[in-house]
């Protein structure tokens, strides 16, 4: 049997289809730029968008990833390309005083509730916060720690970990003589943001601050000695020399190589280096806070990240749709094995404590003593000095105190 279609049948099918059309054309699509370099993989972060996307089918999010290192300039350069630009972006802590300065994201500040706040650790939202303006939601929040291969040091006869940065030199020292590793500490000195995040847990370690006064001051006691550590560590071959090009990735791969009984290195370094898939080292990983000059005192840098709205976004709503679930409570405690969550309740969440409670109890001490870099719009030219006088006294160019005064009188001219 042929079945016919009135004309007025037709007329429907006809609207019906245009309709369906174009709400589909009318489906929102957003650029989102993020990072490959530690914290949630790639896959993670392409599995919440998933979720996302199901659960608001009118949004399309586009993906896009670049090193760490590539991803500041990104932010900048598509900052003329206005609603053909990136609507959503991952920003480190120490951009939002210039990001404020040339007005590159917007103030989302009466998008957030105060109740919401509260619930978020102080330290993570202050990595969003400047001069009075919130440009984001905290989604990563984390600092540097230091881990230990358990079977290197028992196989050396050091029963627990260092308490002390002093400690840790004295440990390295046994286990070098003991040809139990040749060379004990791995760390990412490249002349990157890695090497001065380094850096940074150092002198927090050692009691420093960046200010003194309120002029940045790179010639501290605490900076010299922390400089002074990283060269005689190197001297004396108790750091891998290949430090000097590592980025954190190549820390993770040395240590679950099992080619190191120190590292330092992000949260998420914990879960990858004790899973047998892709560590030779899994079941012998300690962790605990990078320590300080004294027991009991410890040393932090504030690696943490926001998600915030890029200032020429024309999709501020669903932009701010989306991070609020990649931010949300369940995701991050979903997937909360790379990075930590923001939310203080979720540390009493059984889930999140599953397999890491050692990570959970340095993390309880560590993130409450974060130092943060210097907060200056300037941060870019600064950092670049920084990195380039460390690497100066890591190859045997330059003494601590030299390097050290170079920054100095850069950051004096700093706007």
């Amino acid at each position: 049997m042929k079945i016919r279609f009135s004309t007025t049948l037709k007329g429907c099918a006809i609207a019906v289809m245009l309709a369906s059309a174009g709400s589909a054309a009318a489906a929102t699509t957003l650029n989102a730029l993020f990072m490959t370099q530690a914290a949630y993989s790639e896959n993670d972060i392409r599995a919440m968008t998933q979720e996302f996307q199901k659960a608001h089918p009118d949004v399309q999010v586009n993906l896009e990833f670049v090193p760490y290192e590539a991803l500041h300039d990104k932010i900048v350069a598509a900052r003329g390309a206005g609603g053909n630009g990136y609507d959503v972006v991952l920003f480190d802590a120490i951009w939002p005083a210039e990001f404020t300065k040339f007005d590159l994201l917007q103030d989302v500040s009466s998008r957030i509730a105060a109740d919401e706040k509260e619930k978020i650790f102080p330290g993570a939202m202050n990595t969003v916060v400047y001069n009075g303006k919130t440009l984001g939601m905290p989604w990563i929040l984390d600092t540097k720690y230091l881990y230990y291969n358990k079977a290197m040091l028992e196989k050396a006869g050091i029963t627990t970990p260092p308490q002390t940065w002093q400690q840790v030199i004295d440990d390295s020292r046994i286990i070098k003589q003991k040809n139990i590793v040749k060379y004990p500490l791995v760390w990412s000195w490249s002349q990157a943001e890695a090497l001065v995040c380094d850096y940074t847990t150092l002198v927090s370690g050692f009691g420093g601050k960046f200010y003194n006064n309120g002029k940045l001051d790179f010639s501290s006691p605490a900076s010299l000695q922390a400089v002074k550590l990283m060269k005689s560590s190197l001297d004396e071959g108790l750091s891998n020399p290949a430090s000097r090009e590592y980025l954190e990735e190549d820390v993770r791969k040395a240590f679950s190589n099992g080619d190191a009984a120190f590292a330092l290195n992000w949260t998420y370094m914990y879960n990858m280096a004790n899973d047998p898939k892709q560590s030779k080292v899994a079941g012998q990983v300690g962790i605990v806070p990078a320590p300080g000059d004294a027991p009991g005192k410890f040393g932090a840098v504030n690696g943490s990240m926001g998600l915030g709205i890029a200032k020429g976004s024309t999709h501020g709503d669903q932009a701010w749709q989306y991070i609020s679930y990649m931010t949300s409570q369940p995701v991050q405690n979903k997937y909360a094995t790379l990075s930590l969550p923001i939310w203080k309740s979720s540390y009493q969440d059984p889930a999140v404590l599953k397999n890491q409670e050692s990570l959970i109890a340095a993390a309880d001490k560590s993130l409450n003593v974060m130092l943060s870099r210097p907060e200056t719009a300037d941060y870019s030219r600064l950092s670049n000095t920084l990195q380039q006088q460390l690497q100066q006294v890591l190859v045997g160019s330059a003494t601590p105190d030299a390097a050290m005064q170079t920054v100095d009188k850069s950051a004096a001219r700093l706007r």
